[in-house]
């Protein structure tokens, strides 16, 4: 009522006024007091902003996995290549054969993306390259070379990436291109579960030159991850999936969390578009991070340390 005299055009003495002023304002002190209050018991009843926000990776979700292209996303360049290098230092093949595997590999290192006819070349090359050696003997040569010259040039964020999913108790699994039996060395060395990637015919343990099927590339892998996650009672929807290259978006747009890894020109423009998370670590300024998770972030500080730590020990 105070208030409502304070607005009738009457005269009031200055006393009355300074009344009217003083109830008013102890009023609405009173009102926005209440309203603070309330606002508080709320804030005390429901958790923030951020716990209300899905955690991810999932802890202890056993239907979701996760699924890593290895060139250029777990790993700096192509594995085939680097592996090349190796059987080249150990005479499995002459001079002339190293120096392409290394305008290849300066090509897809240069370039960011995948050359089909090197790809092709590079397989048909490791293929005649094997042929009549032992399964068992590439295995173990695999190991020193990823020593010699991949285990320097995984890419620490990634890692920790694959990581954080492996900590939530998920399965983690390496999907390439590169002949099988590299990738499991690779994925072993990692501490993944294990690795998808092309089979090399073999006959009592000796390789024959020739693949089965095809390469496990582009549309190959999608194939073989809705294999993989059929076999292992896997709900896509709830895994995820990491590339570099747009030539992986079958099997990005398989899952349900798509994830961008140094991405090439299409595989960013795609991603931008529908709105897939994105991560560059190929500069010291990181793309833009649409919706990367939490634990992700703090991993890869915290993975790219230990990662560092571990490869000076390993180099000492």
């Amino acid at each position: 009522m105070a208030a409502l005299g304070w607005l009738t055009p009457r005269r009031r003495s200055a006393t009355a006024r300074s009344v009217l002023a003083g109830e008013a304002s102890a009023e609405a002190a009173r009102k926005s007091s209440q309203e603070l209050q309330d606002l508080e018991e709320l804030e005390e009843l429901a958790p923030d902003a951020a716990a209300q926000e899905p955690e991810f990776p999932v802890l202890g979700d056993e239907k979701a996995a996760a699924f890593f292209d290895l060139d250029n996303t777990v790993m700096q360049g192509a594995a085939l290549f680097h592996f090349g290098r190796g059987l080249y230092k150990r005479k499995f093949f002459e001079t002339r054969d190293l120096a392409r595997f290394a305008w290849q590999q300066a090509w897809f290192r240069l370039a960011g993306v995948e050359d089909p006819e090197h790809m092709q070349d590079a397989r048909d090359s490791a293929l005649s390259i094997v042929k009549g050696h032992r399964v068992s003997e590439l295995m173990s040569i695999g190991e020193e070379i990823y020593d010699e010259y991949m285990a320097e040039r995984i890419w620490p964020g990634t890692r920790a990436l694959a990581q954080a999913h492996l900590d939530a108790g998920q399965k983690v699994w390496l999907v390439t291109a590169a002949p099988v039996e590299i990738a499991t060395v690779i994925a072993r060395r990692l501490g993944l579960t294990g690795a998808l990637g092309t089979v090399a015919e073999s006959m009592d343990g000796v390789y024959t030159g020739k693949l089965v099927g095809e390469p496990l590339h582009g549309p190959a892998k999608a194939e073989a991850v809705r294999a993989l996650a059929a076999a292992e009672g896997l709900d896509l929807g709830r895994c995820a999936a990491y590339s570099d290259s747009h030539n992986d978006i079958p099997m990005l747009s398989l899952v349900g969390h798509p994830y961008a890894i140094n991405p090439d020109t299409k595989l960013r423009k795609h991603a931008r578009t529908f709105d897939w998370r994105l991560r560059d670590y190929r500069t010291a300024r990181k793309a833009a991070k649409v919706g990367i998770p939490a634990a992700a972030g703090v991993g890869a500080v915290a993975g790219g340390t230990a990662a560092a730590i571990a490869l000076h020990r390993r180099r000492r």
